[in-house]
């Protein structure tokens, strides 16, 4: 059994206490893990508040720091595919979505290399004729960053990578489901040499670990990827300490189809929008809002597009969907799914758990005539598909926003100018045109509403990693004059 540790102040040490890892793909123990507690919490901070202060780190130009940056990200590349075999291995993500994503993972560090010194503060043309006045920005201190267990060493690349460029120090929490990559990761930080206590990656459970780290006095930002209840913990834990947060939360996300849309084309999109990572992803447009005078035709192509999905063993590079990273989840999209169809919902195909090892759900497509129906509400975070249709485009826009979340969106038309329309209606941080979960490095995500505030991804998410200090110096010679003595 494969055994791992926290990587607090420069070293790899045991938790408090541990606990076992479950293969999702068997439902069998694997590894064991690490559990933080209150006092491993209370380590790792201290340690990186006296990196942030103390030592090589603050002394190290920006461009160290991105050399540093660059260093890790070739270490990234170079180890992406047992980093990829530990994530499949953990959380039963596909090898073949894994080894590419964390292959993609070292252009994030790249990024975030280069911009470290690229961060400016600015003069201000004051209106004053004997002062001069600058803007410096500085790191914003140190940084709790709460990462879940799917695409986890891209939701930490997003954050780590403009936290380290901005001369942030860090605790990482990793998710206590499927963890091993996160802490597998610690072993390159220290490889790229890093000073000891910058970064320190841990993992553990919620109320003994994630509140203990989020209210903690020295920590002063959090940025949490997550769904919307955890988050509210997160903001009440905030005002302990007053940190700033940045969130990143669930989504219902919806991806329209109008009827010029090369169907094709869209179904494929439509099918890796929503079955891909078997749909455990925050942008899954799991609400598919198609036009009436195609519907059956879309669904149709879709429902054979799932059907020939090749359902297997995460670690064969011929399986297209894995299981799900955990039994309740498989349970509670079963729950989520019976209540649909109570409700009124067709199903079109999948709809059970599949029997046998594993954690297993179908590719499932629900066709909704009601939109109160759960499955148009609530985030399954798993591989289901909800389908409403339309008539007009303003009905479609409305049908669209009929949410509490804004993450993201698709639209698929061939029509310009209604494209053109759609993205400024689209309550959503993100909308994708005839194309659907595409990311840079160079290009923020983030959403509105239950889906949270904040940006990550290009300059925006280094600037948020940092605070600003106003600096007045006075150029005159003459003495300051007495402010008591009346002229």
């Amino acid at each position: 059994m494969r055994r791992f540790q926290h990587y607090i102040d420069g070293e790899f040490s045991d938790g408090e206490a541990c606990y076992s890892s479950i293969d999702p793909a068997s439902g069998t123990v694997w590894a064991e893990m690490p559990e933080a507690r209150e006092g491993d919490v209370d380590r790792a901070v201290n340690a990186a508040d006296k990196a942030l202060y103390e030592g090589a780190w603050p002394k190290m130009t920006a461009t160290q720091r991105g050399k540093l940056l660059y260093k890790l990200a070739d270490l990234v590349a170079a180890n992406a595919q047992v980093l990829a075999e530990l994530e499949t291995r953990d959380t039963g993500k596909i090898i073949r979505e894994t080894s590419a994503q964390i292959a993609y993972v070292a252009e994030y560090y790249r990024y975030y290399a280069g911009i470290a010194d690229k961060i400016e503060g600015a003069y201000l043309p004051i209106d004053k004729p004997d002062m001069d006045v600058w803007l410096r920005r500085e790191p914003t201190g140190v940084v709790a960053m709460v990462v879940p267990w799917n695409s986890q060493l891209f939701l930490s690349a997003v954050k780590i990578g403009p936290a380290l460029a901005a001369g942030c120090t860090m605790v990482v929490k990793a998710s206590e489901d499927g963890p091993a990559p996160l802490l597998e990761f610690a072993r390159l930080v220290h490889e790229a040499g890093f000073p000891a206590g910058v970064v320190n990656i841990i993992t553990g459970f919620g109320a003994s670990c994630g509140a203990a780290l989020g209210r903690h006095p020295k920590i002063a930002h959090v940025a949490f990827t997550g769904g919307p209840e955890t988050a509210r913990h997160v903001v009440r834990n905030s005002a302990e300490n007053l940190a700033s947060t940045s969130l990143e939360l669930g989504g219902k996300s919806p991806f329209i189809v109008f009827a010029d849309a090369d169907l094709e084309s869209a179904a494929n999109a439509q099918v890796a929008g929503i079955f891909a990572a078997t749909g455990q992803s925050c942008v899954a447009g799991s609400r598919l809002i198609v036009e009436r005078s195609v519907k059956d035709k879309f669904v149709a192509l879709l429902r054979d597009k799932a059907e020939a999905i090749r359902i297997g063993a995460p670690l064969d590079m011929a399986t297209e969907v894995g299981p799900l990273a955990t039994k309740r989840q498989q349970d509670n999209i079963g729950v989520l799914v019976a209540k649909s169809i109570e409700s009124g919902a067709r199903l079109v195909t999948g709809g059970r758990k599949i029997d046998g090892d594993g954690y297993y759900f179908p590719p499932t497509i629900l066709d909704c005539d009601d939109v109160a129906s759960p499955s148009l509400i609530e985030e399954f975070f798993g591989p289901v598909l909800s389908v409403v249709s339309f008539e007009t485009e303003a009905e479609a826009l409305r049908l669209a926003n009929d949410t509490r979340y804004g993450l993201a969106s698709g639209v698929f038309t061939q029509n310009l100018t209604r494209a053109h329309r759609l993205m400024k209606g689209l309550r959503a941080g993100i909308v994708w045109v005839n194309t659907y979960r595409v990311v840079s490095p160079i290009a923020p995500f983030g959403g509105f509403g239950l889906s949270g505030h904040g940006r990550e991804g290009g300059m925006a998410a280094a600037l948020d990693y940092t605070r600003t200090k106003t600096i007045w110096l006075r150029t005159s010679d003459d003495p300051i004059p007495d402010p008591f003595v009346m002229r």
